[in-house]
């Protein structure tokens, strides 16, 4: 049997958040402040110059261009093959590339490719394929996420690193292995092909809003002056609630909303929910969900030790950019492990840069309400908090188009067809798996049911056995988590298990 404590050491009633006023939020433990020597020393001016050099924010933003038809040298008597491409040298700088077309629910039966001018070098990369089976990834069919005429088919984003060139090229798949001749013409591309081109910008102070002076993308009904489509601009109003927050150090009203929501896991503004041992992570489990558990869960916990997870605020999230509110189910029963099929070419130091970018694409590009993941997982085995509502919490997400109710979905940033995962992400996805099933009663080796809300696997309404850790492909006809992470999944679930002590 385990006790609770009085007090934990980052615990508070969130109730005591509600209306929180800037004092208390300049004070409030983890937000970064001037130190009290340098204020002692330097006095009030030099304070407030400090605290808005710290604050400073590079806002990131999205770029969306239209793609043209490519002419190309074709064989004699060949018809026409359907091909569309971009060639621009004069963007300003990028980091992630993906494509994004009108209609989600129609698929690019082809191939994309894109390379890029490095912004350090001036060198251009070789040809890198686009995965093009983005579909599977999703909210769930019916669900107020999927409105109509909000969402766009998309890609995957590809991570390319800091670039100011870039040459796309989409080529339609025939049965002629891409010949197109006239007796096998070639399957039409979707209509509206967009390349998206995203910064993710330097977030400066963690968890500021950045959302002042952002231009670019495709959700907006304007051209910029380089041509190119617009977010859509920002009211002067909220362009200076932006600009005061970036100068006080506050918190926006969403940024407050999104750490409160792991106020019983850490304090309001902390860039990070720090690990636990076994003890504390039981207590923990008893104050969050004792009166939902059984005598034999009370006096026997089946739960992993909590892992260190760094926060929204942590990474950089714009909180300005996704939905208000949060949406949650009733439990989690299972865990759905992705890769991004972002590419591997970053380094761990990028990672927070590398998920602004992917949070970006998901809201701005595709028409999300917010990153679809619940976490994600670097090379390195850095846990990052995903979609905002509470990492403890039971939080809807789009991850696994059909299964999203009653499940988590873990990305590990990367693409995993062909790279085998590293050890300290497969060991990240135990720890993780371990707390989090261990929150609500699951048993990492076990099976579960769940109910489909549509899907090229199974129809709607159809309860399904899974296993409580499962690859993407479990649940959709699709490559994701790839060959080499998926067949690393076993291995989760035993060490998984035996972090909850089974």
């Amino acid at each position: 049997m385990f006790k609770i404590r009085s007090m934990r050491r980052y615990g508070f009633l969130a109730s005591s958040i509600g209306v929180t006023c800037a004092t208390a939020l300049a004070l409030a433990p983890g937000l970064p402040t001037a130190s009290a020597a340098a204020r002692a020393r330097t006095g009030p001016a030099a304070d407030r110059a400090a605290s808005a050099a710290a604050s400073a924010a590079v806002p990131g933003s999205t770029r969306s261009l239209p793609l043209a038809p490519v002419a190309r040298d074709r064989a004699p008597g060949a018809a026409g093959v359907a091909e569309q491409g971009l060639y621009r040298t004069d963007v300003r700088h990028f980091s992630l590339v993906g494509v994004v077309w009108d209609n989600p629910d129609t698929q690019l039966h082809g191939s994309v490719q894109v390379r890029t001018r490095s912004a350090a070098t001036g060198a251009w990369s070789g040809w890198q394929d686009v995965d093009t089976h983005n579909a599977d990834h999703g909210a769930d069919p019916g669900t107020a996420e999927r409105t109509p005429g909000h969402l766009r088919g998309a890609t995957a984003p590809l991570w390319v690193g800091d670039s100011d060139g870039v040459d796309v090229r989409v080529r339609a798949d025939t049965g002629d292995h891409g010949r197109g001749t006239a007796d096998d013409p070639p399957v039409p591309l979707p209509s509206g092909l967009r390349l998206e081109l995203v910064d993710p910008g330097d977030p400066g102070d963690p968890g500021d809003s950045g959302a002042a002076g952002e231009s670019g993308g495709s959700s907006g009904s304007g051209e910029s002056g380089d041509g190119l489509q617009a977010d859509g601009d920002a009211a002067p109003a909220a362009d200076a609630a932006a600009d005061d927050q970036s100068r006080t150090g506050e918190l926006s009203e969403e940024a407050t909303a999104a750490s409160a929501a792991n106020a019983d896991l850490a304090p309001l503004g902390a860039t990070e929910i720090p690990a636990l041992d076994r003890e504390d992570t039981e207590n923990e489990l008893l104050a969050l969900r004792g009166d939902e558990l059984t005598e034999r869960q009370r006096a026997q916990p089946h739960i992993g030790p909590r892992p260190r997870i760094v926060t929204r605020r942590g990474w950089g999230a714009d909180e300005s950019l996704r939905a208000h509110g949060f949406v949650y189910t009733k439990k989690v029963k299972a865990a759905f492990v992705h890769h991004t099929a972002s590419g591997n070419n970053y380094r761990c130091s990028q990672a927070p840069s590398v998920i602004r970018s992917i949070y970006r694409y998901h809201v701005k590009s595709m028409g999300w309400r917010d990153i679809g993941y619940n976490f994600l997982v670097d090379k390195c085995g850095t846990i990052y908090e995903g979609r905002a509502g509470g990492v403890a919490k039971a939080v809807l997400g789009a991850h696994t188009m059909g299964f999203n109710s009653n499940s988590v979905g873990i990305a590990v940033i990367g693409t995993y067809s062909k790279s085998k995962p590293s050890a300290a992400a497969v060991t990240a996805v135990a720890r993780l798996t371990a707390w989090k099933l261990g929150l609500y009663g699951m048993n990492p080796r076990g099976k579960t049911y769940l109910k489909s809300g549509g899907g090229n696997l199974y129809q709607k309404g159809k309860n399904v056995r899974l296993n409580v850790i499962s690859g993407h492909r479990d649940g959709f006809a699709t490559d994701c988590p790839g060959k080499q992470l998926y067949g690393k999944l076993g291995s989760a679930r035993k060490a998984a298990a035996r972090y909850q002590g089974r």
